[in-house]
């Protein structure tokens, strides 16, 4: 397994990772037998980088990854986040960056991973009501506590990433990343690049499009929450299926299936980035990490560019309420 380093503090890690989100929550079909089995089929294969937060399934997505982290501790670097307030029956109450409330979710985090110290801990979205500062401040307490190793954010913008970097060594940004979601490219990229901090693309498969399984908004179940997703509905299916289509034309031409042309394009944008596609499936994994076999040339990329381009996608990353939250 190739291995990246993310910033310049020491964190290494496989050049694919694993997001665990979808084995607890919004897409439908949990299984956390199968769950359990991807994470292991992933250690085994080389995977070193598990991602999850404290959000997911109310706290039971960390529960899963952790029944896998105890017994495998050595080898694993696990990555989880604070900063979405959600209630005990699952509602959403906002976000949150206030220290006392960093020390308590890190906490809570720990026990349910049952683990002693987190590898990289993310603040999941930015407060819009606490300086940053503030809250990086708490994070790099924890750091001094021995309570986590390296720090992260999600979805910040290069202002925020600035003055965070500043308080504190930031190791990682995560960021949705992939073919149809190009706009970190034109300052995300460059600010962390000039700070010397790794990049973690999330949903760098566009939350499962642009593997082609979806060919109809129908194909979703009635409980997944992409049923939501602006570019799941409507008009803006069928064109972003129009896109999916030229994905699937260069992936035959190249013998690797859709999700490996997108995947092996997103590794090839950096030794800095290391993309944590999602799956619960061991198939699914494996296909994957396939991904790591593709060999992208200068021309590949430059047509790809050409039938892809920044802001190819129809409609919104999420609907507005969610966009509203991010640090853009």
């Amino acid at each position: 397994m190739e291995m990246r380093k993310l910033g310049s503090q020491g964190l290494e890690v496989s050049a694919l990772g694993l997001g665990c989100m979808g084995m607890s929550e919004f897409y439908a079909g949990r299984d956390d037998a199968e769950s359990v089995a991807t994470i292991n089929r992933a250690l085994d294969l080389g995977v070193t980088f598990l991602d999850t937060a404290d959000m997911y399934g109310v706290g039971a997505n960390e529960e899963l990854v952790g029944r896998v982290v105890r017994e495998r501790r050595e080898w694993v670097v696990v990555a989880t986040k604070f900063g979405n307030v959600r209630g005990a029956d699952g509602s959403f109450q906002g976000v949150s960056g206030r220290p006392d409330y960093v020390r308590q979710a890190c906490d809570a985090s720990l026990k349910r991973l049952g683990i002693d110290v987190i590898d990289l801990y993310y603040q999941h979205r930015v407060d819009p009501n606490v300086p940053i500062e503030e809250t990086v401040g708490a994070m790099a307490e924890l750091v001094t506590a021995g309570k986590v190793k390296y720090l992260g954010l999600s979805e910040a913008a290069p202002a925020t990433i600035r003055r965070a970097h500043a308080t504190h060594p930031i190791s990682a940004l995560q960021t949705e990343y992939s073919l149809w979601s190009r706009d970190p490219e034109a300052e995300i990229l460059p600010t962390i690049r000039e700070l010397g901090i790794g990049f973690v693309p999330y949903s760098p498969l566009g939350r499962g499009f642009l593997t082609g399984q979806f060919k109809s908004p129908d194909d979703l179940p009635a409980d997944d929450y992409r049923r939501n997703a602006p570019r799941f509905q409507g008009e803006a299916f069928q064109k972003n299926l129009d896109l999916v289509s030229e994905i699937e034309r260069l992936a035959a031409e190249k013998g690797c299936t859709p999700a490996q042309l997108a995947l092996a394009w997103v590794l090839a944008q950096g030794e800095d980035v290391v993309p944590i596609p999602g799956t619960k499936r061991r198939k699914y994994l494996e296909d994957n990490l396939g991904a790591l076999d593709v060999t992208l040339s200068a021309a590949d990329l430059a047509r790809i560019d050409e039938v892809l381009p920044p802001g190819a996608a129809e409609g919104t990353r999420y609907a507005a309420p969610q966009m509203a939250a991010l640090n853009l």
